[in-house]
């Protein structure tokens, strides 16, 4: 298998292994990571995903080598009602999931990272749209995501000229939300991750939801849309506990409630 998960409470890590071509995606790792976070959104046991590479890697986009010998993805794959041809791409989870990377994410690999919610990568990580250079178009929400994540000029840049970006410039334009040192972007990632796990779940999958929903609305429509969705939270009961644990001291200062 080029994906291992591995569960650590309600933490699941995803990793791509396919060392040998830099965790370049092919047709069968696409399926599997598909399969790996339809099951995470599924599972109630699960609260937040990491998405990661082995071998310090993150992903070298999809396997170009296998397309060069007619491997073709299959054509559901390029179909637009069809899945992501990187796995995941298409799917709209309820849970966030957050991309710890060390080394390159180019390509289809940088749809991958910015297909999740947060980025924590090491200071030496290079992002870049690389598939520039062959003539490969970005189809796995790319030129959607980029550009609303840091802005249509940045993203201009980067998807017309295909150059690489570091660690510092990433996190200056809001491509990553984190920076570790090289080696600890995983260790870092999956901490974040217990964090939010931690966190009262409703709340946060309502809020998360209001932020993805909020761009196919008008302004009118978006607060509508995040007010009904922060009503079912507090009709849940979630928020008169957490008002309740509020008044009895806990959650002071910056501490886990």
């Amino acid at each position: 298998m080029a994906v291992h998960k591995e569960t650590d409470g309600p933490v699941l890590t995803v990793t791509i292994d396919r060392r040998e071509s830099r965790n370049a995606v092919d047709a069968a790792t696409a399926e599997d990571l598909l399969s790996a976070f339809r099951d995470f959104d599924d599972d109630p046991d699960l609260s937040v995903a990491v998405l990661t590479g082995a071998g310090g890697t993150f992903c070298s986009g999809a396997d170009l080598k296998g397309l060069a010998t007619g491997q073709s993805p299959p054509a559901n794959r390029l179909a637009p009602d069809g899945p992501g041809p990187m796995g995941p791409t298409r799917l709209d989870l309820s849970k966030p999931v957050i991309a710890a990377v060390e080394g390159h994410a180019v390509a289809g690999g940088l749809e991958l990272a910015v297909w999740c919610d947060l980025r924590v990568a090491a200071d030496d990580a290079v992002f870049g749209i690389y598939c520039r250079r062959w003539g490969v178009p970005l189809v796995d929400g790319g030129t959607i995501r980029l550009t609303r994540l840091i802005g249509h000029s940045r993203a201009t840049d980067l998807i017309l000229t295909g150059r690489p970006v570091g660690g510092t410039e990433a996190l200056q334009m809001g491509l990553v939300n984190r920076l570790t040192e090289p080696g600890r972007a995983l260790t870092e990632a999956q901490k974040l991750a217990l964090e939010l796990a931690e966190l009262p779940q409703t709340c946060m999958r309502s809020d998360l939801r209001s932020m993805k929903d909020q761009w196919n609305l008008p302004i009118a429509e978006a607060i509508l849309h995040e007010t009904e969705l922060g009503l079912t939270t507090i009709r849940s009961g979630e928020t008169r506990s957490g008002a309740q644990r509020f008044s009895e001291g806990s959650g002071r200062h910056g501490r886990p409630a």
